[in-house]
């Protein structure tokens, strides 16, 4: 991500918590920022085994508590894996995700044809679709180079 990018983010992320009545504390700022700088979309431990070095008195039950005020406000995307571990990102780029069966890695990827396409209109008597994405399960090319070794 570019400087650009990264400072339009964190704009956007305090205009978004502003909007919302929600004070911009260190302690969200850097939560985001570090969703905004990884790549490998953590769990809640892993961002606080992260931040607790720069932020000793940083709690999990923070981390924990700030995720989820993220993803009412969908400043933050939550994704479930297979082991029923929540692993988070920040949204900025509409995308969407395959996740490695066997080693747990999580890979982002573009798909504009599915993103353009149209939903069936049976889904309006269900309610309305905020959101659409895909997760593809299989197993990544190192798992699978590891297999045939």
């Amino acid at each position: 991500m570019n400087s650009d990018d990264f400072k339009n983010d964190l704009d956007h992320f305090e205009q978004t918590c502003k909007n919302a009545g929600l004070k911009v504390t260190q302690q969200r700022m850097e939560i985001y920022r570090a969703l905004l700088e990884s790549s490998d979309h953590p769990s809640a431990e892993t961002l606080y085994r992260r931040l607790r070095d720069r932020m000793p008195t940083l709690s999990l039950d923070t981390v924990y508590r700030t995720l989820a005020t993220f993803e009412k406000h969908r400043l933050v995307h939550r994704l479930e894996t297979k082991e029923s571990q929540a692993r988070f990102e920040a949204l900025n780029v509409r995308h969407h995700h395959f996740l490695c069966d066997r080693c747990g890695s999580v890979f982002d990827f573009t798909w504009p044809a599915f993103d353009t396409v149209a939903l069936p209109p049976t889904l309006g008597r269900i309610g309305t679709i905020e959101r659409k994405n895909v997760v593809l399960h299989g197993r990544c090319t190192a798992c699978l180079a590891a297999e045939d070794r």
